[in-house]
């Protein structure tokens, strides 16, 4: 399965600062302006992130709001634009020129045509009986300072393929095949047949835990500079399970007579993987001429995946049609018994 990661990035916001400091002096004689939507003091407009900005300052409340308050605002002036910033509104100390924030609006959406384009979205900026005693305003004078921050569209990199070092295929079955075909290292003997066949006890031991008990175990039969005689096997066959043993693959070009011989040397050596892998390449031989042999093998080693797949191949197939009254249906029954068949009915039974 071929996996793929790719990687984009979104980079911190870029921003625009702008501070505009708007002096109001006179402030008594801007008093009773009325509450309307233009009984404003507005400052000049100044430019933040290439867009137009006002403050607003309404001495006697808007729009009747908060009858004891100073209202003051920001206003997005451009229009045609919709864009996200922040405000932080402040009144300046007129006797020690620092100033303190008043209404801080954190980072939103400022729309033209809408409330949106004022903040704060409040009337009640600062009451006026505590405005008008504090040192932010002194010789009727008030300085509203105002910083304004705006905030451009977020910028996403081009999607890239993430870094990726290609995983080296497992080489551990090459490496433990170079032992057999190198003839190096050898630690233990077998006598096959007459013939002498060598191989590493370690190797052994790993892929069949009964040359692991016959090896090392309490079955231990040969100690090191001991050969050990098997019996009732060919070398061939021999040399065949070694080559599996060591390689994970069955030596190329062997016929269907060496893989049974091989499954009864696996029913020997308790190797599952082998056992399993004869059991396929017999199952992809199956048809009419060796049904019968392979239905009768399967059940004589207890090859409970290949008999299944025998008796499936004759459900599927026209094969018992083609063999009742027969010579082979009479061996089929020999070989196998646990095979019946009601002829007169052509019924078939599988126990």
């Amino acid at each position: 399965m071929k996996t793929s990661k790719t990687v984009s990035v979104c980079t911190p916001l870029e921003e625009d600062q702008g501070t505009h400091v708007f002096d109001i002096l006179g402030y008594s004689k801007h008093k009773g302006m009325g509450h309307d939507l233009d009984s404003y003091i507005r400052s000049g407009i100044f430019s933040v992130g290439g867009h137009d900005w006002a403050i607003f300052f309404y001495p006697d409340g808007f729009n009747g709001y908060g009858l004891d308050y100073i209202s003051v605002y920001l206003m997005l002036l451009s229009n045609n634009i919709k864009l996200r910033a922040s405000c932080d509104m402040r009144l300046v100390d007129q006797y020690t020129g620092f100033p303190f924030s008043v209404h801080k609006t954190e980072i939103r959406t400022f729309s033209p045509g809408d409330f949106t384009m004022f903040a704060p979205e409040t009337p009640y900026f600062m009451r006026r009986s505590e405005f008008e005693g504090s040192p932010y305003l002194r010789d009727d004078r008030l300085t509203i300072e105002c910083i304004v921050t705006v905030f451009k569209m977020p910028h996403v990199t081009e999607t890239k393929s993430f870094p990726k070092i290609d995983m080296p295929q497992p080489d551990m079955t090459e490496n433990v095949s170079k032992l057999l075909e190198e003839m190096t290292g050898f630690d233990v003997s077998f006598i096959v047949g007459g013939e002498t066949i060598e191989a590493h006890r370690f190797v052994l031991a790993m892929r069949s835990p009964v040359f692991k008990a016959e090896l090392y175990g309490s079955m231990q039969e040969a100690r090191l500079g001991e050969c050990i005689t098997i019996k009732d096997m060919q070398p061939a066959v021999f040399k065949a399970l070694l080559h599996f043993i060591y390689t994970d693959s069955l030596p190329s070009g062997e016929d269907t007579e060496m893989i049974r011989l091989l499954l009864v040397a696996e029913d020997r050596y308790a190797m599952d993987r082998l056992k399993l892998v004869c059991q396929s390449i017999l199952c992809e031989d199956l048809n009419v001429d060796t049904i019968t042999t392979t239905l009768a093998f399967a059940d004589r080693h207890n090859c409970h995946q290949l008999k299944d797949a025998c008796l499936e191949f004759i459900k599927l197939s026209n094969f018992m049609d083609d063999v009742v009254g027969t010579q082979r249906l009479k061996d089929l029954k020999a070989t196998c018994p646990s095979f019946v068949v009601d002829e007169q009915g052509k019924r078939r039974k599988f126990s």
